[in-house]
């Protein structure tokens, strides 16, 4: 393992140079990989693994037609690589259990099982293991409980893959029944693409995880975005003005400059106006939203987060549900005005981004 400085902190990481793709084809050689869902982080990670030359089958229930057609689409073939999800897990004796948080709890039953002594469970979130007394799942013990959390979107994992420069994940081995749980973790890891690997356990990233989609990487970023846009508005700025101000800057320009050399030399770079008032103002606002991020931690910790996703997620008609939220969202205003802004863009950027996604979501040379 590697010893990186982290802000002071020094921390051991694993990358490609400590864990090449050779060690992992070793490692994984004898086994049969079953992704169980095709879904969201499903295809990203199978084509991932198929690509790098790993024995992959898929387990899709095919009454979600648009999943099952999606494999068949990015080249799974019915009766040899995709099956439905009872014959991938006995097949498999390395279970990737990538259905929602809430379907895994479904599932379980026939997962369960299916499960020789000797196998590996892998899951890509500590949600179902952590809070078990929820979920009710509970590993047999004569097998391997293992966890690699990519740290992005499927999408982001498989365009990552392609471009080479792969995506950071964690890993965590909850339970080594066979004495080789932390080399077949890392093989997966390195497997799926991973551009490094750091060590946590299945607590710190349920507990990390839930708080950031919550908070920064997705729930507050949402929220203070339709904030001041609607300051904006209120006080005469037109959509335009209001969403460029607000979201199209943010992800054309600035949010690029911090992904490349980091906050403080984004800041460096902008003008001296900008400068004096974002350090001004950044202090108030982490005042402001700190006791809100406490209450946000405690939540998730608690166990009440996850009552919410399995109670919610667990309706048979979640999806019609979240449809109508999402519809919400996408009608509003702001993102109306995003989407005129988007088609503005310069067309061969516009046919550039089209084209990676399709090339991210419907390759067929996998």
């Amino acid at each position: 393992m590697a010893v990186i400085d982290f802000g002071g902190k020094k921390e051991r990481v694993v990358t490609r140079k400590e864990f090449p793709m050779s060690k992992a084809r070793r490692v994984l050689k004898k086994e049969t990989l079953a992704v169980i869902g095709y879904g969201v982080q499903g295809p990203a990670q199978a084509l991932n693994l198929k690509d790098n030359g790993f024995n992959v089958i898929i387990g899709q229930a095919k009454a979600f037609r648009k999943d099952w057609n999606r494999a068949k689409a990015d080249g799974w073939v019915p009766g040899k690589t995709l099956f439905d999800i009872e014959e991938a897990a006995a097949r498999g004796t390395i279970v990737k259990i990538l259905v929602s948080d809430a379907a895994q709890k479904a599932i379980w039953p026939t997962i369960k099982k299916h499960l020789d002594p000797g196998d590996a469970l892998y899951f890509s979130h500590g949600f179902s293991i952590v809070y078990r007394d929820q979920t009710k799942i509970i590993p047999p013990d004569d097998i391997d409980v293992i966890m690699v959390a990519p740290k992005g979107s499927g999408t982001s994992v498989r365009r990552n893959f392609l471009s080479g420069a792969g995506i950071n994940s964690s890993y965590a081995v909850f339970q080594d029944a066979t004495g080789r749980a932390d080399e077949r973790c890392l093989a997966l890891g390195i497997g799926v693409g991973s551009g490094y690997l750091f060590p946590t356990t299945f607590e710190n990233e349920v507990h990390s995880d839930l708080t950031g989609e919550r908070g920064v990487l997705m729930g507050a970023l949402a929220g203070v975005m339709e904030a001041q846009y609607d300051v904006l508005r209120k006080h005469g700025h037109s959509p335009s003005e209001a969403f460029n101000e607000t979201v199209e800057e943010l992800t054309q320009s600035l949010i690029r400059l911090v992904d490349e050399n980091g906050m403080d030399w984004m800041f460096s770079n902008c003008s001296a106006t900008a400068q004096r008032g974002a350090l001004d103002w950044k202090p108030k606002f982490k005042k402001a939203v700190k006791p809100l991020f406490e209450t946000l931690y405690q939540s998730v910790k608690s166990g009440k987060e996850t009552k919410r996703v399995l109670s919610s997620g667990g309706k048979k008609n979640y999806k019609e549900l979240l449809d109508k939220e999402l519809a919400v969202m996408g009608n509003s205003e702001m993102w109306r005005a995003g989407k005129a802004v988007r088609n503005l863009r310069p067309k061969e950027k516009a046919r550039a981004t089209t084209r990676a996604t399709k090339g991210v979501a419907g390759r067929k040379s996998n």
